[in-house]
């Protein structure tokens, strides 16, 4: 028989194996790149306002696209039941990767394991984490997934897995994606002004081959971040037959 006093004192010893654990956990994302405010003034600075700049890499065409027979299909369905009224136009966030090519400002913000972007368009946050963690193997499907990060020298490299199959691999043509989608990022500054991000999107379902594309952000040193309420002059309706609308009154 176990007295209370007995319980408490193995409570307590659980309570110090577990505080141990934790400790070690937190020296080891300690000692990564980033991993304290004294290690984060030693890497390549990311941080601030950057808008895309247009002409020097977009989010690629149907035709750099190769899709399998099956999301081939899909698409082909879709493009041919021309649907009027999309998720972009009742304010739906894209998702990956279209969140990251909207023409609104991001600002990257560093605090110790972790890269946050902030995206004007539709309010939304991006959590990079740089702490060592791996990816859950039974991640929650988001919009914007689950990343985790590390550096390479002065590149950060993102990795990123669970995406929800509610949004669109291609907004533009009406290309899907499966719970599979896979993006690696690698952000980069070309010079103290402009940050470039490649990423790479695989699909062992939805697609034939990967298709990766680089986009170039400029600094904006003297811009701040802007409330994006989407809904608040959202002009699109849909009505009593189904047909989308734009009321162009004031």
């Amino acid at each position: 028989m176990i007295s209370r006093c007995g319980i408490l004192r193995a409570a307590a010893c659980a309570g110090l194996f577990v505080g141990a654990a934790a400790s070690a956990e937190a020296a080891d994302s300690n000692a990564l790149p980033g991993g304290t405010w004294a290690s984060i003034a030693k890497l390549p600075d990311f941080s601030g306002v950057w808008e895309m700049t247009f002409g020097r890499g977009a989010f690629p065409g149907r035709q750099q696209i190769s899709l399998t027979p099956k999301f081939d299909a899909m698409l082909k369905a879709y493009q041919a039941a021309a649907p009027e009224d999309t998720p972009a136009s009742n304010c739906v966030p894209p998702g990956m990767p279209g969140i990251m090519g909207q023409p609104y400002p991001i600002e990257i913000l560093y605090t110790p394991g972790q890269v946050t972007i902030v995206i004007e368009a539709y309010m939304q946050v991006r959590h990079i984490h740089t702490d060592g963690r791996k990816h859950p193997d039974d991640p929650d499907l988001t919009f914007n997934g689950h990343s985790i990060g590390h550096w390479e020298g002065d590149t950060l490299a993102v990795d990123s897995v669970g995406f929800t199959t509610d949004t669109p691999l291609e907004a533009m043509i009406g290309a899907r994606h499966s719970d599979k989608m896979h993006i690696v990022e690698r952000f980069h500054l070309a010079d103290p002004n402009m940050l470039t991000i490649t990423t790479t999107v695989d699909d062992s379902d939805a697609l034939a081959s990967p298709f990766a594309r680089t986009v170039s952000y400029a600094r904006h040193r003297d811009w701040t971040i802007a409330e994006y309420i989407c809904q608040q002059n959202n002009r699109n309706f849909v009505d009593e037959k189904g047909k989308a609308g734009i009321n162009l009154k004031r």
